[in-house]
């Protein structure tokens, strides 16, 4: 009986319980010692995450610019069109519909098309002075409206990065404050109390981490975001005042 208790005994104590080993967790643990203002900071990380992946996805120049389409549209409108209804140029709305959809540039070009479509139907701007100004201030502002519109995509979400790149380092702050104010108030007059003083420290410490580590990172991505946002921006109005030279251009044929 003895040998059989003896075999018991370490099958019960050798087997952890679940609530130990989360505990026992490297993660865990910092974020106990870290405390509530370690939250924030979590959220915005996600937050920041999120925003730099869809950014990084959305802001690539196949979706925004692509090489030399442009080029390979401007060419293909002519007087030719205006004559000949469209012979040999016509194009559905379903393929404008994806021009327009596949990049910021393709909008362009579909806002053009269609203008120039509209332009036909109306010869005498070329006769009539009056009419061609009132015809250029027009696809002017056709221009103008959209690219208003591509500019504001362009930046979607910049601002919350840069809000996260600059919250970040405030949140850590706060946290390495109440640390300090634990830290402090560990101490009395009697004799010091080092759990307290440790977690304190620990809290301070964890924070003002984990604030720059969320911080350093969107800093970086916002300021990468924003040169290739004027980047595209500076390229979509070169490409609309190409457009609107060529419409002018067709005018006057």
């Amino acid at each position: 009986m003895p040998i059989l208790k003896s075999r018991q005994r370490p099958s019960t104590s050798s087997t952890p319980s679940s609530t130990q080993t989360l505990k026992d967790a490297p993660l865990f643990s910092i974020l106990q010692a870290a405390g509530w203002p370690i939250w924030p900071l979590l959220i915005c990380s996600v937050l920041s995450l999120a925003v730099i992946i869809e950014r990084a996805v959305k802001l690539r120049r196949t979706n925004i610019a692509p090489t030399g389409l442009l080029e390979a549209f401007l060419p293909s409108l002519g007087p030719r069109d205006r004559l000949k209804g469209n012979e040999g140029h016509e194009r559905n709305e379903l393929e404008l519909l994806t021009l327009k959809e596949s990049s910021s540039l393709g909008a362009i070009l579909a806002l053009t098309y269609h203008l120039h479509q509209a332009q036909h139907r109306a010869p005498s701007f070329a006769k009539n002075t009056l009419d061609a100004k009132a015809w250029e201030q027009e696809v002017r502002f056709q221009m103008e409206g959209l690219g208003q519109q591509l500019v504001n995509d362009l930046n979607l979400y910049l601002s919350t990065l840069s809000t996260i790149a600059s919250v970040a380092p405030l949140l850590g702050l706060l946290g390495t404050v109440l640390g300090m104010i634990d830290i402090f108030a560990s101490q009395s007059a009697i004799a010091s109390q080092p759990i307290e003083l440790s977690m304190g420290i620990s809290m301070a410490l964890y924070n003002t981490a984990m604030g720059l580590v969320v911080a350093i990172p969107s800093l970086i991505a916002w300021r990468f975001f924003r040169a290739r946002v004027d980047l595209f921006v500076g390229e979509l109005e070169r490409a609309a005042e190409s457009a609107v030279q060529t419409l002018l251009k067709l005018n006057d044929l």
